[in-house]
């Protein structure tokens, strides 16, 4: 799935930054930057999407 963010921006994530303060966080599953979850290490969208097919443990999507 890390074809929706760029692979170069993605790559470039994988090395270690020269100085800690540009360090950010991205998607561990697809790469995106925004809508980052650090609970999870997961975007918005990855989260809801594996939430609702029960692949993380103690999350549930709520219904009333």
């Amino acid at each position: 799935m890390a074809t929706e963010a760029k692979k170069a921006q993605v790559v470039k994530l994988k090395k270690k930054a020269k100085y800690s303060s540009r360090v950010y966080n991205r998607c561990q599953n697809c790469g995106r930057a925004r809508g980052y979850l650090r609970m999870y290490g997961l975007c918005r969208i990855c989260l809801k999407k594996l939430a609702s097919d029960g692949e993380i443990p103690g999350v549930k999507k709520s219904i009333w």
